[in-house]
C-alpha cells in the first residue's frame, strides 16, 4: 500500500570548530561556558577551567563567589546560568565535570548542548581540559543531547546551538579526534532519527529506500531483495513474518570494503533487526506494548548507520550489513502459531508465538550470511526480548558471545563508547527448551527468554565466532538523561564503530 507520507524537515546537529583562542577571545559566541572542577579530596572549594579569571575580570564577576551562592558542587551534569548583558555575549554557564573522565565530558557536552537550545553559537574552553578521548567524547555528547524529532505542522519546538567552538585546543590530534567523534555522533543520530520515524510512513520499503541513499553517499554496494527473489531463494522466515502487512518485506544488504582490501582481507557481518512495526501478529500485543513498537527495527537502523561511518572511522576490515525487515501485522495472510517455517538453508522453525518475530527474520539472514559469505566474525543486534529489559533495566544491553576474544573485544568497545553492554550467558542446560516436536527448533520456548532466544540464533551462526546484541533493554529511554532523549534511543552505532574503527578488531580471532 502506497502513502503519501512526508516526512517533515528535521533539526540537524550542531556545528563544530576548534580554536586556540580562549572564550572571551573568539567573536560572535553568543554563550561562553567554562568547565567546574569539584574539591579535592581534602576538602576546600571548586576550581575553575581555563579562561575563567579572563571572563569574570570582562565581566564584572566573582565567579567563585557566584558558585559558592549557588553551592555548587562540579558534579558532572550541574550546571550554573550567568544571564549577563555585555556586548560581547548573552549568557555565561559554568559546566560541572565531576572526576574528568571520558563519560563526565561526554555527560559535560550533553548538558552544555541542552542548556544551550535555540542559541546561535557557543564558545566552550571544557575540552581545553579534557583527558584522551575526552575531546571526542564530548562532541558525541553535545550531539546526542541536541537531538529531537517532530512532525509538528508548524516546526519544531526547540532547535540545537548552530554553532560550538571548542576554544583552548591546542592538541595537534585534535582535528582526527573531531572527525572521529562527527561520525560516531552522526551514525548515533541517524540511527535514533529512522527509529524515531512513526510506521505509517516506515516500512520495508522506505527502510530499504534509506539504505540505498546512504550507500551512494557513502561508496557502499547495495542489494536490496524484494518478495519475489526472497520466495525464490527460500528466505522463508522473512516471508512469513511479512506475510499479513500490505507493505511486504525486503532484505537489505550493504557492503564495505576498505582501501587496500585483498581476499585475505577478514569479513565480519552485521545483522540488524528491521521490524518497521511490530504488532504481535495473531499473538497480538496489548496496546502499552505496542506503542513503541515503530522502533522495532533498532537493530537495522544501528548496522546501517554504523556502515555509513566505516569509512570516517578507518576500519580495516570487510564489513557486509544484512537488514531483513518485515512489518508483523495483523490480517488474513498472517503467520499462525503452530505453523512450521523453513528458513534460508533448510533449517525449520515452529512458530509457537508469533510475537517472537525477531528471531525468525535474523535466522535467515544469519544463515544466507554463514552459508554465502563465508564471514570470519558475525555479530547481530536486535532488540529481540523483553526478557533483557526485566534482566538488566533500562540503561544497559545484554550480549551472549560463543567466542571469548570477540566477547573481550565488544565489552572494550562498550566502555570506550558509552553504550553499555552485560555479558549473560549461552547456559547449555536451556538447549532443550529451543527444541521441538514437530520441527528442527521452537521460536518461543519461553522461561529464561533472553537466553533461549539466544540459543535459538546460534543454530543458525555455525562455527562462525559469534555475537548476539539484545538491547531491547535499552532501546527506549524513559527520561532525558545526559546523551539519551526521551524515546528511541538509535543505541548501537557507537559501540561497532568504536570497536570496527579500532586498530585491531579481529585482535585473538584472525591471524
Amino acid at each position: 500500500m502506497a502513502t503519501t507520507s512526508q516526512l517533515p524537515t528535521q533539526v540537524s546537529p550542531p556545528e563544530f570548530a576548534l580554536s586556540p583562542a580562549l572564550p572571551h577571545q573568539i567573536g560572535g559566541a553568543e554563550v561562553w561556558a567554562l568547565p567546574v572542577i569539584p574539591p579535592d579530596e581534602d576538602g576546600g572549594s571548586v576550581v575553575l577551567g581555563p579562561g575563567a579569571d579572563e571572563v569574570g575580570g570582562l565581566l564584572g564577576l566573582d565567579l567563585l563567589t557566584l558558585l559558592e551562592a549557588q553551592r555548587a558542587t562540579g558534579r558532572t551534569g550541574e550546571v550554573v546560568s550567568v544571564p549577563v548583558v555585555h556586548d560581547d555575549v548573552q549568557l555565561l554557564l559554568l559546566v560541572g565535570v565531576g572526576a574528568q573522565s571520558v563519560t563526565d565530558f561526554r555527560r559535560a557536552g550533553a548538558t552544555l548542548a541542552r542548556a544551550t537550545k535555540n542559541r546561535a553559537s557557543v564558545a566552550t574552553s571544557i575540552t581545553s581540559i579534557a583527558p584522551d578521548d575526552g575531546l571526542g567524547a564530548f562532541v558525541v555528547g553535545a550531539m546526542l543531547g541536541s537531538f529531537g524529532f517532530h512532525w509538528r505542522s508548524t516546526g519544531p519546538a526547540e532547535v540545537p546551538v548552530v554553532r560550538i567552538v571548542l576554544a583552548g585546543t591546542t592538541d595537534e590530534d585534535a582535528d582526527d579526534d573531531l572527525a572521529r567523534a562527527l561520525a560516531a555522533g552522526g551514525a548515533g543520530w541517524r540511527s535514533r532519527m529512522w527509529a524515531c520515524v512513526p510506521s505509517n510512513l516506515k516500512n520495508p520499503a522506505w527502510l530499504a529506500a534509506q539504505a540505498e541513499e546512504l550507500a551512494a553517499a557513502a561508496g557502499l554496494e547495495v542489494t536490496i531483495w524484494d518478495e519475489t527473489r526472497l520466495g525464490a531463494e527460500g528466505f522463508g522466515g522473512v516471508l512469513a513474518v511479512g506475510s499479513a502487512s500490505a507493505t511486504p518485506p525486503r532484505l537489505i544488504r550493504l557492503d564495505y570494503t576498505p582501501h587496500g582490501a585483498t581476499r585475505k582481507t577478514p569479513t565480519v557481518v552485521l545483522v540488524g533487526k528491521g521490524i518497521t512495526f511490530d504488532t504481535g501478529g495473531l499473538d497480538i500485543k496489548p496496546p502499552e506494548s505496542m506503542l513503541a513498537m515503530k522502533r522495532d527495527m533498532s537493530g537495522g537502523a544501528a548496522v546501517l548507520a554504523t556502515m555509513g561511518a566505516l569509512r570516517d572511522v578507518g576500519c580495516a576490515v570487510k564489513v557486509v550489513a544484512l537488514v531483513p525487515a518485515a512489518e508483523n501485522a495483523v490480517g488474513g495472510g498472517a503467520m499462525r502459531p503452530g505453523d512450521v517455517i523453513r528458513h534460508y538453508g533448510g533449517r525449520t522453525s515452529e512458530v509457537t508465538n508469533t510475537d517472537a518475530e525477531g528471531r525468525l527474520v535474523m535466522a535467515d539472514a544469519m544463515a544466507y550470511a554463514v552459508a554465502e559469505i563465508e564471514p570470519d566474525v558475525l555479530v547481530d543486534v536486535a532488540t529481540l526480548t523483553g526478557a533483557m529489559k526485566v534482566a538488566l533495566g533500562q540503561g544497559t544491553g545484554g550480549y551472549f558471545a560463543n567466542n571469548e576474544a570477540l566477547a573481550q573485544l565488544l565489552a572494550d568497545a562498550s566502555a570506550s563508547s558509552g553504550e553499555l553492554l552485560w555479558r549473560m550467558p549461552l547456559v547449555r542446560d536451556y538447549e532443550e527448551r529451543v527444541a521441538s516436536t514437530v520441527a528442527d527448533g521452537d521460536n518461543a520456548a519461553g522461561g529464561a527468554g533472553a537466553i533461549t532466544a539466544a540459543l535459538f540464533l546460534q543454530h543458525f551462526a555455525g562455527d562462525v565466532p559469534w555475537a548476539h546484541v539484545d538491547f531491547a533493554s535499552i532501546a527506549e529511554a524513559p527520561e532525558e538523561r545526559y546523551e539519551w532523549t526521551k524515546g528511541p534511543t538509535g543505541f548501537g552505532p557507537r559501540l561497532l564503530l568504536d570497536w570496527l574503527g579500532s586498530e585491531s578488531p579481529l585482535e585473538g580471532i584472525v591471524e
